[in-house]
């Protein structure tokens, strides 16, 4: 699902930057939150807006575009598993979800994306993880220009 202001023109972005912290938690919690998937998902973020022809602006610079990712946790009746830690384990039911938002240099929002994935039980290995983390950032920036 996708959202974005019609009156701008995408195709005048050239560059990205982070617009730091570049990783929401919600719930900030220390089993969701952690460098690998904070790693995996900026590695995953740079490499779907690098095919979609925006350039990382380099170290200290803005960017055309601000970006931001959110890792949200919904709990749901049904029972899944969500990413924990350096593991996926249970005690946690629910969504894992993406939201990404992009901002020009004012400050205005311009584009956001987001997509859900219902994690199965685990563990995972740290290959899936990035599968799975790649996959759920694919799928948010497939949205992205809006079209």
């Amino acid at each position: 699902m996708g959202d974005f202001d019609p009156e701008r023109n995408f195709s005048a972005y050239q560059s990205w930057s982070w617009q730091e912290p570049a990783l929401q938690y919600r719930p900030a919690d220390p089993r969701l939150k952690s460098d690998l998937t904070e790693q995996s998902v900026r590695s995953a973020v740079a490499d779907q807006l690098d095919q979609r022809g925006l350039l990382q602006a380099p170290s200290g610079k803005p960017g055309d575009l601000k970006v931001q990712v959110w890792l949200i946790v919904n709990q749901r009746q049904e029972q899944v598993t969500t990413y924990s830690g350096g593991y996926w384990n249970n005690p946690w039911y629910g969504y894992w979800s993406g939201p990404g938002y992009g901002e020009t240099r004012d400050g205005r929002l311009v584009w956001r994306g987001s997509t859900q994935q219902t994690l199965r039980d685990g563990p995972y290995n740290p290959a899936e993880r990035t599968r799975m983390i790649r996959e759920t950032v694919a799928k948010v920036l497939s949205q992205y220009p809006p079209y």
